[in-house]
């Protein structure tokens, strides 16, 4: 099920905003309230998912939570597409 939890996280333009924006460098979620055009409420939907996906993490500084993308995200993603491992053999079988 991990799998198609990590390719439904992505599949969201909000959602993949998030992460694009979080390959650049951490951030706090006032700054990517500032980023991403969503209402704050729906943001933070969006960073659950990414999060219950094991695609970001977060940390708490004080009153504001810092968002960073996980250190394993781009092989969780990559993992995740089907036939990813498996070596492609030519038609001549080669």
């Amino acid at each position: 099920m991990e799998p198609l939890a990590v390719l439904a996280a992505v599949a969201d333009p909000i959602r993949w905003t998030v992460l694009e924006v979080l390959a650049e460098a951490p951030r706090c979620v006032c700054r990517l309230q500032e980023q991403v055009p969503v209402a704050g409420n729906l943001l933070s939907y969006h960073l659950k998912v990414l999060r219950e996906a094991g695609l970001i993490t977060s940390s708490r500084r004080g009153r504001w939570i810092d968002y960073v993308l996980a250190a394993d995200a781009g092989e969780r993603m990559a993992a995740a597409l089907p036939g990813v491992g498996v070596g492609v053999k030519a038609a001549d079988g080669t």
